[in-house]
C-alpha cells in the first residue's frame, strides 16, 4: 500500500563507529503499511541502519524523516515517543524482570494511556498466547523462541507506527522460525509498517513488500521483494560471505 509521502524516508544517511564508516549515503523509503526487508551480508550495515534510525549511533550526514518531520537529531527516547519501536538483534530483554515487567517497559517508552496499554496487552496476547501463560516468569528463564516473542511483544506495547525488527529468527529452531514468519504476516495483515533485517532471506522476501540490498554501507538495489532472486543477490553482493 504505497502512499505519496513515505512514512519514513532516509536520505543520504551516513554513520560511523569511530573512523569506520558503516553507512555511506543510504536512501530508503518505508510507506505506511509496508514491510521493507534489508538484505546483505554480515557487516553490510543493516543493523547499523536500524540503530541509526533509532538515534544510536547518530547520523554523521543525511536525514531521517518521519511523517515529514526531520528526526535526525532527535534523542532516542523522543523517537520512541513518536512511536518508532525496535526489537533489537539478540532480543535484549531484561532477564531478571518478569514477562509482565518487560512488556510494561515497552509501554513506558511511549506516552500510552491506560486504554492503549490494555489494548497493547490484548494485541500481544493474541499474537503470543504463551506470554500470557508466563506473565510472572522471569524473562531469562524463557526459551529462545519465547524470548523472541517477548522482544517483539515489548516493542508492540507502544503501538508503534514503525517497527524495526532486527534478526527475529536468529538462533531459533526451524519450527519456531516458521512461527516467527507467521507472526510477521499477521502484523502485515494488520497494517503494521516494518523494517526487517533477517539473515533468513527466504523468510524475509516471503513476508516483505519491498527489499533493499545493502553492500558495505551502500544501497545497491531497491525494488519489489518479489523481484529479488538469488541471482540478483549474487550479482550485487558477489560471493555472499560474512565480513
Amino acid at each position: 500500500m504505497a502512499s505519496a509521502t513515505p512514512l519514513l524516508a532516509i536520505r543520504g544517511l551516513r554513520a560511523a563507529y569511530g573512523k569506520i564508516e558503516a553507512l555511506k549515503g543510504v536512501d530508503l523509503d518505508i510507506n505506511a503499511g509496508e514491510i521493507v526487508a534489508l538484505i546483505g551480508a554480515n557487516g553490510a550495515g543493516k543493523s547499523t541502519l536500524m540503530m541509526t534510525i533509532f538515534g544510536r549511533p547518530r547520523a554523521r550526514a543525511g536525514n531521517i524523516l518521519f511523517d515529514g518531520r526531520d528526526i535526525t537529531e532527535v534523542a532516542t527516547h523522543e523517537i520512541a515517543r513518536l512511536r518508532i519501536a525496535q526489537s533489537p538483534e539478540g532480543r535484549r530483554i531484561f532477564p531478571r524482570m518478569s514477562v509482565a515487567e518487560n512488556l510494561q517497559m515497552g509501554a513506558d517508552a511511549t506516552d500510552t494511556s491506560e486504554t492503549e496499554r490494555e489494548n497493547g496487552l490484548a494485541r500481544v496476547f493474541a499474537l503470543f498466547p504463551r506470554l500470557k501463560e508466563r506473565l510472572a516468569q522471569r524473562g531469562g528463564t524463557l526459551s529462545g523462541g519465547e524470548q523472541q516473542m517477548l522482544a517483539i511483544g515489548r516493542a508492540l506495547m507502544g503501538n508503534p507506527r514503525v517497527l524495526l525488527l532486527d534478526e527475529p529468527s536468529e538462533g531459533l529452531a526451524p519450527l519456531i522460525v516458521a512461527e516467527v514468519g507467521r507472526t510477521i504476516k499477521r502484523l502485515k495483515q494488520a497494517g503494521q509498517s516494518i523494517v526487517l533485517v533477517e539473515q533468513n532471506r527466504k523468510l524475509a522476501l516471503e513476508v516483505a513488500d519491498q527489499a533493499v540490498i545493502l553492500n558495505t554501507g551502500r544501497c545497491v538495489f531497491a525494488g519489489e521483494a518479489s523481484e529479488i532472486t538469488e541471482e540478483l543477490i549474487t550479482q550485487h553482493l558477489g560471493v555472499y560471505h560474512a565480513h
